[in-house]
């Protein structure tokens, strides 16, 4: 978390109608008997939104420069038998649901290496003793500051985190520093009443934390980049391939 260094986040707390995307999700486990990844639904409307946005994934490159990554990798923290352990969806923007959800269980079934998705030379580096762990992360933080790209190829160019979804039947949300210039948090999921088409209905709502770079993404771009967001989330990008709409109730 020190490694986000000296920066001025912004921060969005949501309310977002996840009824129509729980549905589908619920529709194709019971067609097929295995339910898609909704963490994996909401790094496809991630990807997708960035994609049409890649403003919102700059970083600060040295002092004057930024550096805009045309790819889209989300990293992420995997529940694995082991423990938590990190892992990057490289590419995500050309992934569908699918693949992505494929690619988690398949990290999730998968063996934990033993430097737990971080490169050896980094987790070596934040297991040295006090004050040697504090001065390597200066060095590395301040090597980040100069040329983002290491840290992107390491842990991606966004990031989200799913935590928050464990606490059945809780809800909230979720706030953290993380080196990256826009990262998602997914809260608790609750049924709560609300109006649709003028009617008030008992609808899914997910508590949805974004989180920007202040420095580098401005008020308006984030706007609508946020905007664009919530439209994919609630409409189920990606889902109507799986499960058409017709059967949905």
């Amino acid at each position: 978390m020190d490694l986000a260094g000296p920066k001025h986040s912004m921060c969005g707390l949501l309310e977002v109608d996840v009824t129509v995307a729980k549905q589908r999700i619920a529709a194709e486990a019971a067609r097929t008997g295995e339910a898609l990844s909704f963490t994996g639904f909401l790094i496809a409307c991630l990807a997708r939104a960035v994609d049409e946005n890649k403003q919102v994934q700059a970083y600060r490159k040295g002092r004057d420069q930024l550096a805009v990554f045309d790819d889209v990798d989300v990293g992420m923290l995997i529940e694995h038998r082991s423990g938590l352990m990190g892992h990057v969806v490289r590419g995500a923007h050309r992934k569908t649901c699918r693949e992505i959800h494929q690619e988690i269980r398949a990290v999730q079934a998968a063996p934990a290496p033993p430097t737990k998705g971080m490169p050896g030379w980094f987790r070596s580096a934040m297991l040295l003793p006090w004050p040697l762990s504090r001065l390597a992360q200066a060095v590395i933080g301040a090597v980040m500051r100069r040329d983002p790209t290491a840290m992107v190829a390491m842990s991606g160019t966004t990031f989200i985190s799913a935590v928050g979804m464990f606490g059945k039947g809780h809800v909230g949300w979720g706030i953290s520093t993380t080196p990256h210039s826009l990262s998602l948090f997914a809260g608790g999921i609750a049924r709560k009443p609300a109006l649709v088409d003028g009617r008030v209905e008992p609808r899914e709502i997910l508590d949805l934390t974004v989180m920007f770079d202040h420095d580098v993404i401005d008020g308006a771009p984030a706007t609508r980049f946020v905007r664009r967001l919530l439209e994919l989330i609630e409409s189920g990008y990606g889902l109507e391939r799986e499960v058409p709409v017709r059967a949905v109730r």
